[in-house]
């Protein structure tokens, strides 16, 4: 299967309804679509049950970090729901066990601390042992608002853990999701990547030394994610399997847990107005995963279910291939497909 021309509309009986059939779509921040890709069925306040209605997964298998709360645990119980074997992550078993076993369906759990890189492979090989494909492999888990600087091995510590942990287990995890009828990489970015620097990725000072700005690093990581997404659906362009990054929303959730007290008590007083709940912040992803219509759609980055395009940096060519290249050599994992 070759993936669609990234200008081109979804073709066949699974193109995504256009025109009159799909209702109006309010996408965050009122960001452009890309040209010639229609909008699909749903929206902001959509939520992950919906969008997943009807859908039978039975027989598929998802991996979801940081699925121990928030939207990770959203996303592995909606999954789990439509029949789907969740192998949900988190830091460690027993968080793992305990998200696992208070889903309803077959949901397995495995240690991943994004911060160890022996923790990523361990992860990773125990995942890959189980010798199943990958339908849905989800990078969900984070952290951001660090307050002040911290490092891991010598690395800023957003850019490690929202990264560099994932592309540690993730990309050895790819040549089971090739494996699959149509395998689906979903990598959560977030708007914020508009926050990274105006280098893009500061390769020259990934340990982050200087002047330091919590909103900066978490924009790099997060661009970094829609970096890492977008390399990837063009290594992924000749097989079966396709990679995206979304944007989940604004969701008060316990990823803001370093954000300054007072930002704290603004979220819970009236995050309402303008915030989403986890049901719909958990939309996009499962949307992405699971959305018949998007089956050939491949390095695209979505918000509120829709394609939306982001900072031209994310699609940047050369940053993309520079960040993969500086990645392997941090790592020192090396990609098998």
């Amino acid at each position: 299967m070759t993936t669609i021309n990234r200008r081109q509309f979804l073709q066949g009986a699974t193109t995504v309804a256009a025109g009159s059939m799909v209702p109006a779509c309010s996408v965050e921040g009122d960001m452009d679509h890309p040209a010639g890709v229609p909008l699909g069925p749903y929206g902001r306040d959509s939520t992950a049950e919906e969008v997943t209605e009807g859908l039978d997964l039975s027989g598929m298998t998802a991996v979801v970090t940081g699925a121990n709360s928030g939207l990770g645990y959203e996303t592995m119980r909606v999954l789990a729901l439509r029949g789907a074997q969740v192998i949900g992550t988190g830091r460690t078993m027993e968080k793992a066990e305990t998200a696992c076993a208070s889903v309803a369906g077959n949901a397995i759990p495995v240690v991943l601390e994004l911060s160890d890189l022996d923790s990523c492979a361990a992860a990773a090989q125990e995942i890959i042992d189980m010798d199943v494909p990958i339908d849905m492999l989800i990078l969900n888990a984070g952290i951001m608002a660090l307050p002040e600087l911290q490092q891991v091995n010598g690395i800023e510590r957003h850019f490690f853990v929202n990264h560099l942990g994932h592309f540690a287990f993730a990309t050895p995890l790819i040549g089971r999701v090739t494996e699959a009828d149509q395998g689906r990489v979903v990598v959560v970015s977030s708007l914020g990547h508009l926050f990274a620097p105006e280098a893009g990725i500061e390769f020259d000072n990934l340990a982050g030394e200087g002047e330091y700005n919590a909103n900066t690093m978490y924009g790099q990581s997060k661009l970094a994610n829609g970096l890492y997404s977008w390399e990837l659906a063009r290594r992924l362009a000749d097989t079966n399997a396709t990679s995206n990054s979304v944007h989940p929303g604004i969701i008060n959730t316990n990823l803001g847990r370093h954000m300054a007290a007072w930002a704290r008590v603004v979220s819970d007083l009236f995050g309402w107005i303008f915030m989403k709940p986890v049901d719909a912040g958990a939309a996009t992803q499962c949307y992405v995963a699971t959305y018949p219509a998007l089956a050939d759609l491949s390095g695209y980055y979505f918000a509120d279910c829709n394609p939306v395009v982001p900072d031209p940096k994310m699609e940047d060519p050369v940053l993309a291939a520079r960040l993969w290249e500086v990645s392997e050599e941090l790592t020192g994992v090396t990609a098998n497909f």
